[in-house]
């Protein structure tokens, strides 16, 4: 058993101080909102994330578990204090680290025994130098102190699962035998553990996410092509990912990623490139590809439909991906600014995102189920794959809308079986394959 601070209750620090505490360990979480650590308190959580709100329960409830807004407290018996802070995106694409700078200033204000400091936030490269740094300045040599990289590799959605069953578990350090201490935390856990220097670590983190928006942003790219071709992107992903060599996981074509994590860190991960005059072509088009996937999205509904000016328009979801209430950077915000835009009226429905929705957009008519959004609709869009839109009454859905419109945007659907119902269907990539051109 060990004694913890996680610094920050945003979705990578409630993950990782629910589940350590879930092990055994105790853990005490602070942030700055006496309101949201009153509400944890209480098992309501500040984000959606299946399995989550069960843990925090349940070990708040064993006393392992404890949210606080005093740092005197937060540091008073820590051992490890893992810091999971946000790292927005600045202005020129830099990540910005005023708040890992102002979680390092009051850490080192309040330390008084040997302490190991754990970055677990996405932060550029040479970050951890730099977090030493700052408590050196501080402190000194009052108080013995090691920093450790400890990137997350939590997919929004399925964050419990991944921390209990990691692939792996990265620790880079100056001192291999700080790293081993905190692998110790996760050794009940399985996955492989890798031990590498400072940057060696903070790098792995922006190199995997990189790789897979590249490897969706690639995925759209062939999509593209098939539609020119005449071929159809599933079949095709599907036998590209039989070949163990590439894997089937990240080849779903769509309308692109978005998100906390992808958009931000190959924006940062571009910048750090560039500030050291490395050009990163594919990085950059990657980015590219992506959010032209939105527009290409509005250009073959303006194709179908002949313009939307005094036309409605509904979306199917609105999170970035299933099983989130994310909206951060989520494709939704920019299909439905270029539908509004061109003088659409928009209607949406999102089983967990809908509440988070409201707060970006006032002139979006939010409704209660998938076939209110249809009704009287000239066109439907699926935005995100919830499961519960696989599953839809699909005559009751074209009997609603006022043209049978449906623009498949997560390729969910079958299309041969929607233009048989008498659908005009559009996939993303999806050729000739019972849609016609695409």
């Amino acid at each position: 058993m060990a004694n913890i601070s996680v610094v920050g209750v945003g979705y990578v620090g409630l993950v990782t101080g629910a589940c350590l505490a879930d092990l055994g360990n105790q853990v005490v979480c602070i942030n700055r909102s006496q309101a949201k650590s009153d509400n944890l308190r209480q098992g309501i959580l500040p984000i959606y994330e299946p399995g989550l709100e069960e843990i925090v329960r349940r070990n708040n409830e064993a006393g392992r578990l404890h949210f606080t807004i005093d740092w005197d407290k937060a540091m008073a018996e820590a051992d490890f204090v893992f810091i999971a802070v946000g790292t927005p995106t600045g202005t020129e694409g830099e990540a910005d680290l005023a708040h890992v700078n102002a979680s390092a200033v009051e850490i080192a204000q309040r330390i008084h025994k040997p302490v190991i400091l754990i970055n677990k936030s996405t932060v550029p490269i040479g970050t951890g130098d730099w977090v030493a740094d700052i408590v050196r300045d501080i402190r000194g040599d009052e108080v013995e102190f090691w920093v450790v990289s400890n990137p997350e590799f939590l997919r929004e959605g399925s964050g419990v699962y991944d921390f209990m069953h990691p692939d792996r578990v990265v620790l880079g350090s100056t001192s291999r035998q700080a790293a081993e201490r905190v692998a110790e935390l996760y050794y009940p856990l399985g996955g492989e553990t890798i031990i590498t220097d400072l940057r060696t670590a903070e790098m792995i983190k922006y190199a995997s996410n990189a790789f897979l928006a590249t490897k969706i942003s690639f995925i759209n790219e062939i999509a593209n092509i098939c539609e020119a071709l005449g071929a159809d992107v599933k079949a095709v992903a599907h036998g590209m990912g039989t070949d163990h060599r590439i894997s089937p996981h990240f080849l779903g074509a769509g309308i692109g990623w978005g998100g906390s994590c992808f958009p931000k860190d190959v924006k940062a991960l571009v910048h750090m490139a560039e500030l050291y005059g490395v050009r990163p072509e594919i990085l950059r088009a990657a980015m590219h590809v992506n959010y032209d996937q939105r527009k290409r999205l509005i250009q073959k509904l303006r194709d179908i439909m002949g313009g939307f000016r005094g036309k409605t328009v509904g979306l199917l979801g609105l999170a970035f991906k299933s099983s989130t209430d994310d909206m951060r950077d989520a494709p939704s915000i920019s299909i439905i600014n270029m539908l509004q835009h061109e003088g659409a009226t928009v209607r949406a429905y999102d089983p967990e995102a809908q509440e988070n929705a409201t707060r970006l957009f006032e002139d979006v008519i939010f409704c209660d189920d998938p076939y209110q959004v249809a009704q009287g609709a000239d066109a439907l869009v699926l935005v995100t794959e919830w499961n519960e839109f696989k599953q839809l009454d699909m005559a009751r859905v074209k009997s609603l809308m006022r043209q049978p419109v449906l623009m498949d945007g997560r390729n969910i659907y079958d299309a041969k079986r929607m233009t048989e119902m008498g659908f005009v269907y559009r996939g993303m990539g999806r050729g000739y394959n019972g849609e016609g051109s695409g």
